[in-house]
């Protein structure tokens, strides 16, 4: 009896396997990787292909759950049948991949859950009503609040309770419970999105990439800066009072984000072109902490890339990597090569064209204080780094000193020397220490350090900064100092009216430059203008500079 039991529940797992819906599509000539955000779901089929594939679909799905519970109904154990249910899910959630041959698309099972518990009603394994209840209580959740994950685990809940009640043996009251458990696991990123704010509802409309001429979809990559900013989001809220009250430490969080694949945590909203274009960005988030860029490089290289991919499944077009991930994977190349379905950028082209934008202003207002350059000292914080070299060798024409800081000296040398050879009458300075930044009456920073590195004791009064760093290079006491003038870079407005539920720290309504590259991109088409690895192309800098201007972006000065 019991191996016979076990047979028919090895079975039903093989049934609920059965790739009946992804077979039906593959054979119409529709790829089951569908752009959504919803994943493989018969809401999501609707909405790409049509009624009439989507309900043959749904309709197979429903079939194999009830097929499958009718098979094992016919053993004659009622307890048995109900076990099946928890197999014959199991299978459609986790099916053996030679059925597909890749790795299986992600469906939600709804509609397996529905054969399964009508195969539990006609089969006489629960009464009507344990039968009734769930569906009820599916409809008043889907109805009234419009998230199906919700809805789903609201009538499993019910079906579990209703069990429960039954005058049944441990066991499928057991597998009732673990249905629920199996499908919450499978909601978690759907329940994530519903706490942050960001799961779409029934009926609402989730713009896809190619499918609205006036509606075009970006997704972009960020992550937090230190272990407070883990709980921005909403579905990790709760571990703040657990980590301030030392029940959780705060290593056992950094262990907790080093396991988190990508996941959807904000949306912008509202942005909208002067031509009528409406601008959607997804952001996605994968909660590395900064040390972890260079500690494990191959990891961070490895979310990128999977953040490259739900960027694609959530139907966007363009995928920008901002912060650290825009070194990780050779400068975002290898991230391209790994995902060719999805356009990445890591927004170094309009970034340079900002400070391209700003710099000469900054210079002649400068001048206009009656401050003569010639004889001024100019400091160019994070020098080993593209974007602080391309100030500098911006500004060394028109200073008399430039002192040089970053972390390899010998780096720093090299480039030095060109600038040396470009610019004789300027004295060119490298070293490593940031005291010698109270030498400079003007300062330009852009590191990628995730802390402020630029503190009161490095500014002499009356100096102006031009802080380029996300986060700010420049500490908050600095303003103290008499007669600084800070001038934060990078920062652009996009058009419309953007809203958005999670807060970016870069002001109300403002954007770094790297993400408005990648809403520009996403707006005129012009996917080869990307920004990929260490090279930057003068045309694609003015590109962006002019069609920023076109689109109605502003840099924030």
């Amino acid at each position: 009896m019991l191996f016979l039991s076990a047979l028919l529940l090895a079975v039903a797992f093989l049934v609920g396997s059965l790739p009946l819906g992804h077979w039906l599509l593959a054979r119409s000539g529709v790829s089951t990787r569908l752009n959504n955000a919803h994943n493989l779901g018969v809401e999501n089929v609707l909405r790409r292909v049509g009624p009439h594939l989507a309900l043959g679909s749904a309709a197979l799905d429903a079939l194999k759950g009830f097929a499958a519970i009718l098979m094992v109904s016919s053993y004659g154990h009622p307890e048995v049948t109900i076990m099946a249910a928890l197999s014959t899910y199991l299978g459609h959630l986790n099916p053996p991949r030679f059925l597909f041959g890749s790795t299986p698309p992600r469906g939600r099972g709804n509609l397996v859950l529905l054969g399964v518990l009508a195969g539990l009603i006609v089969t006489g394994a629960v009464p009507f009503w344990a039968g009734l209840l769930p569906v009820l209580a599916y409809a008043g959740v889907a109805g009234y609040w419009g998230f199906i994950s919700a809805a789903t685990l609201a009538g499993l809940g019910t079906l579990a309770a209703a069990v429960a009640a039954l005058p049944l043996s441990p066991a499928p009251k057991l597998t009732t419970l673990a249905l629920l458990i199996s499908a919450a696991w499978r909601f978690k990123e759907n329940l994530g999105r519903i706490l942050d704010g960001t799961e779409p509802r029934v009926g609402e409309d989730v713009p896809l990439a190619g499918k609205r001429e006036d509606v075009v979809v970006a997704a972009f990559m960020i992550h937090p800066m230190n272990v407070h900013d883990f709980w921005s989001a909403q579905r990790f809220a709760w571990l703040r009072p657990l980590v301030e009250k030392g029940l959780i430490s705060e290593k056992t969080v950094r262990q907790m984000a080093d396991e988190m694949r990508p996941m959807k945590v904000g949306e912008l909203r509202g942005i909208r072109t002067p031509q009528g274009k409406e601008i959607r960005c997804y952001l996605l988030s994968s909660p590395l902490l900064p040390d972890r860029f260079s500690d494990n490089p191959e990891l961070a290289t490895r979310r990128a890339t999977e953040g490259a991919r739900l960027a694609h499944e959530l139907g966007a077009e363009v995928f920008g990597l901002g912060a650290f991930w825009s070194v990780v994977g050779n400068k975002g190349v290898d991230v391209q090569a790994a995902v060719p379905d999805i356009t990445i950028t890591n927004g170094g082209a309009y970034t340079s064209g900002t400070i391209k934008m700003a710099i000469p202003g900054i210079l002649r207002h400068f001048s206009e204080t009656g401050r003569d350059l010639k004889q001024a000292t100019a400091g160019i914080v994070g020098a080993n780094g593209v974007v602080a070299f391309g100030i500098a060798r911006t500004i060394a024409p028109q200073v008399g000193k430039v002192i040089m800081i970053g972390r390899d000296l010998v780096k720093l040398e090299r480039s030095a020397t060109t600038l040396r050879r470009a610019n004789p009458d300027t004295e060119i300075v490298t070293t490593t220490s940031y005291d010698t930044l109270n030498q400079a009456d003007l300062i330009f920073s852009a590191t990628s350090d995730p802390n402020p590195v630029i503190f009161p004791r490095h500014v002499k009064p009356g100096t102006w900064i031009f802080d380029e760093g996300r986060p700010a290079d420049v500490d908050e006491s600095v303003r103290e100092v008499p007669g600084v003038r800070l001038i934060p870079g990078g920062l652009v407005r996009p058009p419309g009216s953007m809203t958005t539920n999670i807060d970016l720290q870069f002001g109300d309504g403002n954007v770094p430059a790297c993400l408005a590259e990648t809403l520009i991109i996403a707006a005129t088409g012009e996917h080869q203008r990307k920004s990929l690895g260490a090279q930057t192309l003068i045309e694609n800098i003015n590109f962006f500079v002019d069609e920023a201007q076109k689109l109605g972006f502003e840099v924030v000065d």
